[in-house]
């Protein structure tokens, strides 16, 4: 494809993927459209995204069983996942990782739960970080994939969430 003068150059593939998982990570963009999340209001409000919907929770609310697991064990996870993603696209760790470990424990204290939500920023802003460290690179399937899976794996793991909302608010 060519450019035409006066044009903008295409999206780089790792950025369309980075505003899809901030969208699900810190939410819209406050009076702007979202893909996929209901939108977030100008004054910031309605904001669903992971890191406000676990923001708006307290310890005793995110370590409450629904069927079987907790927003807690949830957020635990979905850390943990984005943790694995770097350390097998940038340090080429194999594992093997204690997935089901990964959700547990599943109830957490207040200063755990600070802690934990912490977490998932931390291995959010460490997977985003290495993404955008990767755009000078050529773009891989690999690379692309495994960042495609991550966006899938958190936005599953919001909505599920979100689903548990129903029962411990």
């Amino acid at each position: 494809m060519t450019d035409t003068p006066g044009t903008a150059a295409p999206q780089h593939p790792i950025d369309g993927i980075l505003d899809i998982l901030k969208e699900a990570v810190e939410g819209g963009t406050p009076g702007q459209p979202t893909s996929f999340l209901d939108g977030t209001k100008a004054d910031g409000s309605g904001n669903h995204g992971l890191l406000a919907t676990l923001d708006g929770l307290s310890a005793a609310q995110a370590s409450q069983d629904v069927h079987g697991t907790s927003v807690a064990g949830q957020a635990r996870h979905t850390a943990f996942h984005m943790e694995v993603i770097v350390a097998w696209e940038r340090d080429g760790q194999r594992g093997p990782f204690d997935w089901k470990g990964s959700f547990h424990p599943a109830q957490v204290s207040d200063s755990e739960w600070t802690e934990l939500r912490a977490r998932v920023r931390s291995a959010y802003e460490a997977l985003a970080t290495f993404a955008r460290s990767q755009k000078d690179q050529p773009v891989t399937g690999d690379l692309t994939g495994g960042l495609s899976g991550g966006v899938a794996h958190v936005t599953y793991h919001l909505g599920a969430i979100r689903q548990q909302l129903k029962a411990v608010e």
